[in-house]
């Protein structure tokens, strides 16, 4: 995949209608501060189109970034920041699962989770939610460059092991420093994008 054009489309808040776009859709979801705007701005070749933030959880918000005209991205906020009151949690749930429930377009989600820790409850009970809704989540395993080379594969096995991934399930391990795991983000992208006969 070779990205020539981006631009944010469309940000939806809480009470914003969702948009009925004609382009599929690739979400990426994680808990607040596991890197996903590195990610997306890795992915864009842009270095703060997707605004990374000092404080987790401050993106509440769903954005739609148009790539190539020929999909979207779709940015979901990030999950299980501790500073959040009940009420907007439940808000955030409400919203992702708007999304998540109304979308016709999304085609595959990527979910976050941070190579060196076992996945939090918060991302066990995403993962579930995913699969309950019909997707099989591509797990990006994040911040791969923080890690000794020797405790790659373990950590691997912990997060499979965890989640309860079958065999066919996807595992790409990423560094937003090394951009190491990107082409292997592309190539999948690029074979959802033919599947569908873009």
């Amino acid at each position: 995949m070779v990205i020539k054009n981006v631009n944010l489309e469309t940000v939806c808040g809480i009470t914003s209608k969702m948009p009925e776009n004609e382009l599929i859709e690739f979400a990426f979801a994680g808990k607040s501060n596991v890197g996903k705007s590195s990610l997306i701005n890795g992915l864009m070749n842009r270095k703060s189109l997707a605004r990374t933030s000092a404080q987790p959880g401050k993106t509440q918000t769903i954005n739609f970034y148009n790539i190539n005209d020929q999909c979207y991205f779709v940015d979901l906020p990030g999950y299980g920041y501790t500073t959040a009151n009940v009420k907007v949690k439940e808000q955030w749930g409400k919203m992702v699962e708007r999304y998540l429930h109304g979308t016709k377009m999304l085609r595959a989600i990527f979910l976050l989770i941070d190579i060196r820790h076992e996945p939090s409850a918060n991302d066990k009970t995403m993962y579930e939610w995913m699969l309950h809704y019909g997707f099989h989540p591509i797990i990006i395993a994040t911040k791969l460059d923080k890690l000794k080379k020797t405790q790659v594969q373990k950590n691997i096995k912990m997060i499979r092991t965890a989640l309860n991934m079958d065999g066919d399930s996807i595992l790409i391990p990423y560094s937003s420093l090394t951009k190491q795991g990107r082409e292997e983000i592309y190539a999948l992208l690029d074979t959802l994008l033919e599947g569908e006969g873009q």
